[in-house]
């Protein structure tokens, strides 16, 4: 399969698939990727869609677990395909019986195959279009391009975001990154719902990686942000939150700008007030308050298994009936999520639909969550 996937066009990628699956005494296999909402599980040729939430193929992808079920004489065997802590969708692979040898087979086309799905989206539309259900505005297009993945980490940490909605972004994004041991993270909402407020936002993006690959701190890399936004987009201005995590000692330091505090969560209940800060002026304003002094930093030490909230003010005043969704509610359904075993990036997929089903899944802002865990491993005593 890596031998022959760098000469292949990328919707060939299915067929290949399918031959190396036969190829390994298997019956064949089929490939799908979860849409941009995460609601269904797409196909990469022409079988059915299918449900993330009331099938089997779903299960797989919700759990990162595999599934095996009866399908007219066959078994069909689904592989969740993960790029570390991104799920990407599903492989089902067809065999007319299963053992540990076999079963090894299909983690192996599997992993192969999230490797060549990671890297060959990253160049061809094609993968981009089949994963969406409807057309795209062109200013959400800009931003969703500077998008990182919706889940990074490692055994220590994960950082995984969702936004909303998802075909028409205004001015909010996420970002993460990880840097030896240390995860950057932010969390943006520029002003207006319109083509110059994803600019904004895009600007902000570029700059807050430039400056942390530049190896910036985070006074210096809002401040790039606030002297970009002032020359070049003077009337615009972005609230937001950037922070970063040491993964080994769990020391969190974070600057707020004008933004909603991010909220901790320790042993299934929030700490009160515990990360909020002393208010400071959005991105591209810092200037025009009189102030020169650089931003304010926070810090503090988390616990193992403390959760950091971060979100846009879309997640808390999304209404049904003039009734807010509140964030009472948001904080407890990540709770009650939490202590059900459900992973990161599960909670948040629920979360977002169950955001969307309140308000009739018309929102009249974005609302973007990310949601960050620290889980250190304990080290082996010598």
């Amino acid at each position: 399969m890596l031998a022959d996937v760098h000469a292949i066009i990328p919707y060939q990628l299915p067929g290949l698939v399918d031959r190396c699956a036969r190829a390994m005494g298997l019956s064949g296999a089929t490939v799908y990727l979860v849409d941009l909402q995460q609601r269904i599980l797409v196909p990469l040729d022409e079988q059915d869609t299918l449900p993330v939430d009331g099938s089997k193929a779903g299960w797989t992808y919700r759990t990162v677990s595999v599934r095996i079920e009866e399908d007219q004489g066959d078994l069909v065997v689904w592989v969740p395909l993960v790029d570390g802590a991104e799920r990407l969708g599903v492989l089902g692979v067809r065999s007319t019986s299963m053992d540990a040898v076999r079963l090894r087979r299909c983690h192996l086309l599997a992993h192969t195959l999230s490797m060549v799905v990671t890297s060959k989206r990253t160049y061809s539309d094609w993968f981009v279009a089949r994963t969406r259900t409807r057309t795209m505005h062109a200013h959400t297009e800009m931003l969703r391009a500077f998008l990182p993945p919706r889940s990074i980490g490692t055994t220590s940490v994960i950082s995984t975001g969702v936004l909303e909605p998802a075909y028409d972004l205004g001015g909010d994004a996420f970002d993460h990154s990880l840097t030896r041991n240390i995860l950057h993270a932010a969390i943006f909402d520029s002003m207006g719902h319109n083509l110059a407020s994803g600019l904004t936002t895009a600007v902000a993006l570029a700059c807050c990686r430039n400056a942390r690959r530049s190896r910036a701190d985070l006074p210096e890399t809002i401040e790039s942000v606030d002297q970009a936004l002032a020359q070049w987009l003077p009337d615009q201005f972005c609230t937001g939150v950037v922070c970063r995590l040491d993964a080994d000692t769990g020391v969190l330091r974070w600057s707020n700008c004008g933004h909603p505090a991010p909220l901790l969560i320790r042993d299934q209940r929030v700490l009160d007030k515990a990360l909020e800060s002393p208010p400071q002026p959005p991105m591209g304003l810092h200037g025009l308050f009189g102030s020169t002094a650089a931003r304010t930093v926070h810090e503090t030490t988390l616990q193992p298994g403390d959760r950091v909230l971060l979100y846009t003010d879309g997640v808390i005043e999304a209404r049904q009936g003039g009734y807010e969704f509140g964030l009472d509610r948001f904080a407890d359904f990540i709770i009650r999520s939490a202590a059900a075993g459900q992973r990161p990036a599960e909670i948040l997929r629920l979360l977002i639909h169950d955001i969307l089903d309140h308000h009739n899944d018309k929102l009249t802002d974005d609302a973007t969550i990310l949601l960050i865990e620290w889980q250190p491993q304990p080290t082996s005593s010598g």
